[in-house]
């Protein structure tokens, strides 16, 4: 079996064949720029956020085949001895360039650059958008929940509701973009992500009573905790919930029926029971716009899962790996409605004196620096060598750190829950 810990496996069939072909003719030794880059943002978007670029160079520095991955390519029927030849001794030696992960970006953002030999560079392809498309979508789904939120804590509880390791990844993105915690251990163990739960309805039912139930998590976990209330009646819910637990209880969940209704009800509740300090924490099926919804509720925080993790609530981002110079010369693609521009961009962003972003200049020759610009563009790697190495807690909070600064720039529209166009343009120099 090959080994669980090299990506290299990780790709489309046609890298290879593609390879293939270029080793026979002598094009695998050109020199090529791949840009990576989305030509829409998703319907209705204002932004989107650059993630996956730390899991990405993560997973580079491992991206080898060796005699699993090898004879796995063989018992697919690609035996060529010359391909086999060259993966056996691949090692990416290339230059990576890219937006900061975190930031912000545009239709048309040169979010990514890679600049290698072809027969290199072709090998990353599927790697690199799968790894991006996916973290960008939920990191765009969740900045969008953390605006919804205005300042009230959220919480990502999606593991279960995807496949096992994108739901690591999910929390990574989460957390990106300003999600506090995250349920998934796997998540917190690599990344240093505060991990939190509680219990479920299960526990509350394997009890013979509400009353043990919530007893049992009070002994284990202490009166600080978050207690489920509705799994029965979610009135006597509360009141046994206070109790048991005494007025210094630190939440209460609620996971049904009208949760704006029932926020209301649940602080009214609390305070008259003395409860004042109590928290009350909502989640089922919470998206960006149910947050909002409940904006003028009595709600301390959020835990959000199926539509963060989910296509239903993060849609595909549609980057794209495409080919934009050869050996120096400029190339583009001219498919009607997936045309490319030719060359290595370059890119700033304009700000006004108040430091708000105006454009996104996007230009195949150098831009001109102008008042309160910002450069976009970060070396990566050199010669296959990243260029800040960071473990994988430090390029996160890193990335947290460009977001947040990126965000703050952003003008007020690109708030708006409502469909309409990017925030700011993507202009040429």
């Amino acid at each position: 079996m090959p080994s669980q810990h090299s990506p290299a496996l990780l790709t489309d069939r046609y890298e290879l064949t593609m390879l293939a072909a270029a080793l026979a003719d002598g094009t695998a030794d050109r020199d090529c720029v791949f840009e990576v880059f989305a030509r829409r943002l998703p319907h209705g978007r204002r932004y989107g956020v650059l993630a996956g670029t730390g899991r990405f160079l993560e997973a580079l520095a491992d991206f080898r085949f060796g005699e699993a991955e090898l004879d796995a390519v063989r018992a697919q029927g690609i035996d060529d001895p010359r391909l086999l030849d060259h993966l056996a001794a691949f090692r990416f030696t290339g230059d990576i360039d890219g937006y900061a992960e975190g930031d912000v970006y545009f239709p048309g953002s040169p979010v990514l650059t890679v600049r290698a030999p072809f027969g290199q560079a072709v090998l990353l392809e599927t790697l690199v958008l799968s790894v991006l498309n996916h973290d960008s979508a939920i990191a765009a789904a969740g900045a969008r929940m953390i605006g919804a939120a205005c300042g009230r804590p959220c919480i990502e509880m999606g593991s279960r509701r995807t496949h096992e390791e994108a739901a690591v990844a999910a929390a990574r993105a989460a957390a990106l973009v300003g999600f506090t915690a995250t349920s998934n251990l796997a998540a917190g163990a690599r990344y240093g992500i505060p991990t939190t739960g509680t219990s479920a309805h299960a526990f509350t039912l394997l009890h013979d009573d509400e009353a043990a139930a919530f007893r049992a998590q009070l002994d284990a976990l202490g009166t600080g905790t978050t207690l489920l209330v509705d799994t029965y009646d979610t009135e006597q819910g509360i009141r046994t919930a206070v109790e048991v637990a005494g007025p210094e209880l630190g939440a209460v969940r609620l996971d049904s029926g009208d949760l704006a209704i029932q926020a209301t009800r649940a602080r009214e509740l609390l305070d008259s029971l003395g409860a004042t300090g109590t928290k009350v924490i909502v989640t089922s099926d919470l998206d960006e716009y149910a947050i909002a919804a409940l904006a003028a509720a009595p709600v301390d925080g959020y835990g959000v899962g199926t539509s963060l993790v989910t296509g239903s609530g993060s849609p595909t981002v549609g980057m794209v790996y495409k080919l934009v110079e050869r050996d120096g010369v400029p190339v583009a693609k001219n498919s009607e409605g997936k045309r490319s521009v030719g060359g290595r961009k370059h890119a700033v962003r304009r700000h006004d004196a108040q430091g708000t972003a105006t454009a996104e200049v996007v230009s195949s020759s150098p831009v001109a620096p102008a008042a309160h610009d910002r450069q976009l563009i970060v070396p990566l790697v050199r010669a296959g060598q990243l260029v800040r190495p960071r473990t994988p807690a430090e390029a996160l909070a890193d990335a947290r750190t460009v977001h947040e600064q990126a965000r703050a720039a952003l003008p007020a529209e690109a708030w708006s829950l409502s469909r309409g166009d990017a925030a700011i343009d993507t202009v040429p120099a």
